[in-house]
Order: C-alpha cells, then structure tokens, then sequence
C-alpha cells in the first residue's frame, strides 16, 4: 500500500540553508547518522543516506532498484512518458544488462579520444571569442554550448534545434511551476520523435542511425532496416529479444542528450568558479597543463552536480546504517555527502588536486556507472586547458554573492557565470 507517512512528521532539510549551502546541510546529517527520513521540498517522504561506505555499497545493492514499478508511491517527483521513461536509469537486471551491452561500445575511451580533435576546435573558437571581446558569461558563452557541440555532434542533431533541447531539459529539472514540467516534457518528446523519424529516413555515419539499425534490424517490416548504417558498437548477432525496442531507442536518445549535456555544462562552470578563487591553483596549472587530469578527478569529487542521486525503490526490506528500510520506499544517495565524507577522503572540504587515493562516486559505481565517464574527462581536461589557455586573464564580473544557482534541491549549477578578461593585460 502507499507510503502514509505525512511530510508535516519528517525534517525537511531542504530549506533555505540548503540551497544556500547543501554540503553544509548534508555534513550535518553525516554527522548526526547515516540514514535520514526526510521529506524532498515537494512534501515527499524519502530515506537519505548520506555516508560514503553505504552508499557505495547502495550503488551495487540490487535491492535498490531504478525501476519506478517497484515504488509504493512515496516519492512522486515528475513521471516521464513511456517513450522517454525506458532508458537506463529506469531499468534494472537483464533489461540494464541489454541495453547498455548495445550502447557501450561508443563510448569507449579510443572512442572519446577520437573526439578530442573536434571538442578542442569548438572550445577553442568559444575561448577566443570570449577574450576577444573581454569577457562574457562563461556558462552561455563556453560552458554549456562546448558539450552542447560534443554530444551533438555525436548524435549528428541539427545545430539549430541542440540549444532548445537544452533548454527544455534545464526547465524540467528547476521549472518555475508544475506546467512547465509537462511543456518542456512534450517538447522533448516531439523533438525526439521527429529527429529519430528524419534519421530512419536518411541515415547516416552517426551514434544514432547505428541506434535506429539496433532498432529496425529487430523489426523485419520496417522498410528503413536495409538502408540503416550498422558498425562495430553492435553485435549483429544478436536476436530480436535482445535488441532495442521503439521507446527504448527514444528513452536511450533522451538520456544521451540530456547527461551528455547537463554535469559537463555544470562542472564546467562551478570548476572555474572555484578556480577563480584559488589564484595559486589557477597559475598552478597555467604553468603545467599536465596538472589537469588530477584536477579535473578533484573537482569531480568535490563540485559534481549531482548532489543526490536518482531516487532508488528497494524491493525488499532492506537494513542500512542500523535502519530497517521497508520494501517499496524511496531512497536517495547523497553523493555530494559521499564525496566529502571524511570517513574516506582525508580533509574533504579542501580541493587538492595532489589527492593521491582518490575514488569518488561522481560516475557513480557497479553496474551503473556512467557509459559516458571516459568522454566527461576528455571534454573537462579540453574544457579547462584550453580555456586557461585562450583567456589567461581572468576574473569574476560581479560580487560572488550575486551568483544565481538553479534551484534544485538534486543537483547544483550556475545559472550564469560572468567573467572579465581576455589576452594578458587586457581586462
């Protein structure tokens, strides 16, 4: 039966001194004990888990499902259509298993370095206009159209149409009202739909016609199939059951799109934030670019933006931290609290790029670690290098206080990021 916990019973943590500062808030929760029933700012009942041990061992717990059927109804968070609602983050077991066993292939890291070529000409050309002009938003100028490119061009979506569905997306996780959510919903649908139906039509070269081959080779009545460009992301062998469905291709497209496009934007930005206010690391790396790698595995520890998790349905009675979670409910992992547990990285709240055990959470971990882990290092090594390059003086426009962050109580971004500055001396 449906969770009859009220919201009015719970703690609600996400408050005003949450989104003002949600590692504070979560370091709080730590301390005070592993696991929390709490209510999400929508008044649902959730359990929080908020150490580093249990939630890495959470993340591998098949008792701790993403599909929402084995939910009791205590989390509602926003319903996506069928059509968008079968990708990975709502699959589990052999569903998981096939798909990501289809998909996996692309994004090796050969794959993600064949890319790098093309992701360093667009930060490039987005780098030099910013110091060409002095300055400008570093996340509408740099920040989210450089992974906007990457990942479309991966998926070969026409230019014009990339920045809406960004657009769309961002809505759908900070909408000003619950309308919002279902227009930016249907549009993405429709988007999907349209591009999907143009590919079959004309395929090509690209990650999706290899999809949409999965797809049709599956179906022998789909007059595309013997025009569909295969190549060696597939096992060709593979029969009709373990192939792609209509709405897991569509889900699996959605899911691309909007990961491949959302944390790199967001680590991007807070990444530079956090350097502009560290002067010494900031000359660090100018000084030596091989620095970079290190760095970038720091700010994923410390400033990933996915501060929780997808909510998680276990399946059975399951016991954490000392608490007896029932069969049904919704769980949530606070990765940023894991990230920052000192329980595992000493001195958590320092960024320190000379960490030398460093195996954060920020891709998650099992069987559901991100595909697209090896690309999201490649595009933030190119993102920061080049960017430190191109504009090597650089500084915020504005007070810090005058930041806006998107107001997610899941995940943390700036809204925009205004900077000044161009060549050496030119400010």
């Amino acid at each position: 039966m449906p969770d009859q916990v009220s919201a009015d019973t719970l703690p609600a943590p996400f408050d005003s001194a949450y989104f003002a500062d949600p590692y504070a808030i979560l370091a709080e929760l730590r301390e005070s004990g592993p696991v929390h029933r709490v209510a999400t700012p929508e008044g649902d009942p959730i359990w929080l888990l908020t150490r580093e041990a249990d939630i890495r061992a959470a993340l591998t717990d098949p008792r701790l499902a993403l599909n929402r059927i084995h939910s009791r109804g205590g989390y509602a968070g926003f319903a996506l259509p069928p059509a968008l609602d079968a990708n990975l983050l709502n699959r589990d077991g052999a569903d998981h298993t096939r798909i990501r066993r289809l998909v996996s292939g692309a994004f090796t890291p050969a794959r993600a370095e064949a890319l790098g070529a093309g992701i360093r000409s667009t930060a490039t050309r987005l780098a030099r206009t910013i110091a060409e002009r002095g300055g400008g938003d570093l996340v509408a100028d740099y920040a989210a159209p450089l992974p906007l490119a990457a990942i479309g061009d991966l998926l070969d979506v026409p230019e014009p149409d990339r920045e809406r569905f960004a657009q769309w997306t961002s809505t759908m996780l900070a909408p000003a009202n619950r309308a919002q959510v279902t227009e930016s919903v249907q549009s993405i649908h429709r988007f999907l739909l349209e591009l999907i139906a143009a590919r079959r039509a004309n395929p090509g070269e690209d990650l999706l016609s290899t999809w949409i081959g999965a797809r049709d080779q599956a179906s022998p009545d789909n007059a595309a199939a013997d025009n569909t460009t295969f190549d060696a992301t597939l096992d060709a062998t593979l029969d009709d059951e373990h192939r792609l469905d209509e709405n897991e291709l569509v889900s699996l497209t959605f899911l691309v799109l909007w990961a491949g496009i959302e944390n790199i934007t967001h680590l991007i930005s807070h990444g530079m934030l956090l350097l502009l206010r560290r002067p010494d690391q900031l000359a660090a790396l100018r000084a030596d670019p091989a620095l970079l790698p290190a760095m970038v595995e720091e700010l994923l520890r410390y400033a990933h933006p996915n501060v929780l998790s997808i909510r998680r349905f276990t399946t059975a009675e399951v016991e954490i931290g000392g608490v007896r979670i029932p069969a049904g409910d919704t769980v949530m992992l606070a990765l940023a609290s894991a990230n920052r547990d000192p329980a595992r990285f000493p001195d958590p709240g320092h960024l320190d790029p000379a960490r030398a055990d460093n195996p954060h959470l920020a891709f998650g971990h099992g069987p559901h670690y991100c595909l697209g882990a090896a690309l999201a290092r490649l595009e933030l090594r190119i993102a920061f290098g080049v960017l430190l390059e191109q504009v090597p003086a650089m500084e915020l426009a504005i007070p810090e206080h005058e930041l806006r962050w998107r107001p997610s109580f899941r995940s943390l971004g700036l809204l925009s990021l205004p900077v000044r500055g161009g060549c050496d001396g030119q400010r």
